[in-house]
């Protein structure tokens, strides 16, 4: 085998919360936790992805858990270099040797340096050519949108680290606005309402938890409940409290609010034409944060539009970026 030199051609949603890979001609071949676990003093990665997860919040003085991507950008080089590297090991089987072309989705508020820092990592974990794609355009692409029409669709997508808002025209983005609140702002509101109401502190993993099985934006019919673990603050023993969905609700309502809050401000800016297309085919939502339960019907009550969650939001970007990816020419305009 040591002859042939096969390469690869492979598309990553590098996101806050979790990173997804797509690899050409496979599809999607791994979706895990974007988290390193690293030796303390040697700074070495000991595990990445589910395993690092497993003992994020649990671990002794020597293992630190970290996440390299904050608000949706490399807040953390080495451990993304480590984290791009690590979860591509676990994919590529022994036969693929090199990483010839990589398509990687960035918020599309992001800045040139912030560009910069997505490129390097990824070219330092093996890739030989580079091309970055913005997470709308991407969502956009993923969910089956012509985005090459002169016909105008709003995407709202959702992540763990931004919330991206754009309005997609000609292959281009026309209206953009990116907000640094996603599903871990969620997750913290509702650490901070149970600390604040309840004396009740709780991990973010169980945090995560209750948003995905009681958490919702409008009431719920019947409403939830469910049982939470956490430590007591005034006794400081841990204690099993009772939730409803109507507490969680409360919890997210300032930070679901900002969502919406920036949905009608990108909408005010809109120019009309595009606005009239929009009125008619309604606005996406995708991400991991558009499965929020009635947050669909929330913003349809504000703007008064269609809105629709698109079919499997979690997985949209990196779909449009594998169909960026196994037709790269076709789609040369939407790169950046």
């Amino acid at each position: 085998m040591g002859l042939f030199n096969f390469s690869t051609d492979v598309a990553i949603d590098l996101g806050t919360a979790n990173t997804l890979i797509y690899i050409e001609g496979q599809g999607i071949v791994l979706n895990e936790p974007s988290i390193v676990a690293v030796h303390r003093s040697t700074r070495k990665p000991i595990a990445i992805g589910y395993e690092a997860q497993q003992m994020h919040e649990r671990t002794h003085r020597e293992i630190e858990t970290i996440r390299p991507l904050k608000d949706g950008v490399i807040a953390d080089f080495e451990v993304a270099e480590e984290l791009i590297r690590g979860l591509i090991k676990k994919v590529r089987s022994s036969w693929i040797t090199s990483i010839r072309r990589m398509v990687v989705c960035v918020p599309s508020g992001i800045t040139e340096v912030e560009k910069r820092a997505v490129r390097d990592s990824a070219e330092r974990a093996g890739a030989k050519q580079v091309y970055l794609i913005d997470e709308p355009m991407a969502a956009a692409i993923g969910i089956g949108l012509n985005v090459e029409e002169p016909v105008g669709n709003m995407i709202v997508d959702i992540g763990g680290g931004t919330t991206e808002i754009a309005v997609i025209a000609l292959s281009g983005i026309v209206i953009d606005e990116s907000i640094r609140v996603g599903g871990d702002e969620l997750d913290n509101a509702i650490v901070q309402y149970f600390k604040r109401n309840h004396n009740l502190l709780i991990g973010h993993r169980t945090a995560e938890r209750i948003k995905c099985e009681v958490g919702s934006a409008v009431e719920l019919d019947p409403e939830l409940e469910i049982s939470v673990k956490g430590r007591d603050l005034v006794s400081g023993i841990p204690k099993v409290r009772k939730i409803t969905s109507e507490d969680v609700r409360d919890a997210l309502r300032d930070t679901v609010s900002q969502i919406v809050a920036a949905v009608v401000r990108c909408l005010e800016r809109t120019p009309p034409e595009l606005g009239a297309d929009i009125l008619e085919r309604g606005i996406m939502l995708t991400g991991g944060g558009g499965s929020l339960k009635g947050l669909d019907v929330l913003i349809r009550n504000r703007v008064e539009l269609p809105v629709y969650v698109a079919e499997d939001p979690l997985t949209a970007v990196v779909r449009g970026t594998g169909k960026v990816l196994e037709d790269l020419e076709h789609f040369k305009k939407v790169l950046s």
